[in-house]
Order: C-alpha cells, then sequence, then structure tokens
C-alpha cells in the first residue's frame, strides 16, 4: 500500500515540475522565474527523497541535502 502512495507522490510531484517549467518559461518577470526556479528545487528535493524510500537506500537523502544547499545559495544571491 505504501508503494502505491509513493508512486501517486511521484506523480503529483513531477507534475508540480513540469508546471514550474512553464511557470519559468512563461512568467510575465523576472521574479516569478526566480520563485518558480525555488519551488522547482524544492520539488526535486522531494523527488528525490521518495525515490530514496521507494529505493530504500540513503545516498538519495545526502544528494537532497546538497541540492538544498545549492538552492538556498542561489535563493539568496
Amino acid at each position: 500500500m505504501i508503494g502505491y502512495a509513493l508512486y501517486f507522490a511521484i506523480g503529483c510531484f513531477s507534475l508540480g515540475l513540469l508546471l514550474n517549467i512553464w511557470r519559468i518559461r512563461f512568467a510575465p518577470g523576472v521574479v516569478d522565474r526566480i520563485l518558480a526556479l525555488d519551488t522547482m528545487v524544492v520539488n526535486a528535493i522531494a523527488l528525490l527523497n521518495i525515490y530514496g524510500i521507494l529505493r530504500g537506500t540513503q545516498i538519495y537523502f545526502e544528494v537532497s541535502l546538497l541540492i538544498a544547499m545549492f538552492g538556498f545559495v542561489s535563493t539568496v544571491a
């Protein structure tokens, strides 16, 4: 049962990632594009964590921590 929930979550976050890409492409201003890129980083982190749970390994959590650090720095910059 947890497998179905994980696959559903992967589908939802993938859809969110695609909508963020659409928002980056058709945003009216620079601020909207920056916010969409920041949300895209959050969706990528969530996808990595869900995939790590699905596979049962911890390497994906470490990679998501690295992406979170780079995402934070890029948001601040």
